[in-house]
Formats: structure tokens, sequence, C-alpha cells
């Protein structure tokens, strides 16, 4: 029975082991373009506040929770690599189905902004350039988060 459990902790690394394997070498770029979108969000006018108010919460929460779930994996805190390969496969999941929807409502109100007929100003038109990279960076951040799914579901099937 040790044994088996030596074997599949070798699965999920710990210490720096998590920034030379996949998925968990997806932490850092996550955390960059998650922290971008946040920084662009934020610089901006929340304008509508209930799309632009979602797509904080989910920049917000998934850095958040995705520096905690690194902080756990590179300190060893994952004892029963089961439960935690699940854990991740589902936390990754759903990080990616909001980053996606926030995505996609951020889209949305970058290309209402393009509609409106004071683009030509020099606010307005600020305010459009910095929407446009966020939307980039979401939508990176939505690839990665999508990609860290994929192969955390390879990870848990394994098991």
């Amino acid at each position: 029975m040790a044994a088996n459990t030596a074997q599949h902790m070798g699965n999920l690394p710990s210490g720096m082991g998590i920034c030379t394997t996949i998925p968990d070498i997806f932490y850092i770029p996550e955390l960059v373009f998650g922290g971008v979108t946040w920084a662009l969000v934020a610089s901006n006018l929340v304008q509508p506040a209930n799309p632009l108010g979602w797509v904080m919460f989910v920049s917000i929460f998934c850095f958040v929770m995705t520096f905690l779930w690194m902080i756990i994996f590179a300190c060893g805190g994952h004892r029963n690599s089961s439960s935690w390969a699940t854990a991740d496969f589902a936390y990754h999941g759903i990080a990616a189905f909001f980053y996606l929807s926030s995505s996609v409502s951020l889209a949305f109100v970058t290309i209402t902004i393009s509609l409106s007929p004071f683009i030509s100003s020099s606010a307005v038109l600020r305010i459009y350039r910095i929407d446009i990279a966020a939307v980039v960076f979401s939508f990176l951040s939505t690839l990665l988060y999508f990609l860290h799914t994929i192969f955390s579901a390879m990870r848990w099937k394994s098991f």
C-alpha cells in the first residue's frame, strides 16, 4: 500500500517540480496573464458595471486561487494525490469556464465601445485600446486555463 501511494505521489510534483512538469508549468503564465487582465480592466472606466464587474471578479478570484493552489503544490501540501488531482482538474475546469464567460463579456463591451460615435475622442479611444488589450489577455488566460484543465484531466485519468 505504501509503495502504491508513493507511486501516485510521483504524479503530483511538489517544490520546484511544479515549474518543470505539465500541467503545473502553466501556473506562472496563468498568474501573469490573469494579473495583466485584472490590471487593464481595473485601470479603465468600469462601465457598464455588470459585465466588467464579472470580469474583475473572475480575474481577481482566479489570480488569488491559482496563487494559493500553486503555493499548496509547491509546499507539498497535497498528501492524498488522487483527490488533489481531481480537485486540480475541477478547479482549472471551473476557472476556464469562468474566464471564457468573462472574456466574451469583455469582448462584447469592447465591440460596443467601437460602435460609439465618440470613438474619435482621445478619452474614448484610450479606453477602447485598453479594452482591446484586456480582451487579448483575457482570452490568453482562458486558453492557459483550458490547457491546464486538459492536462490535469489526463493526469487525473492516469490514477
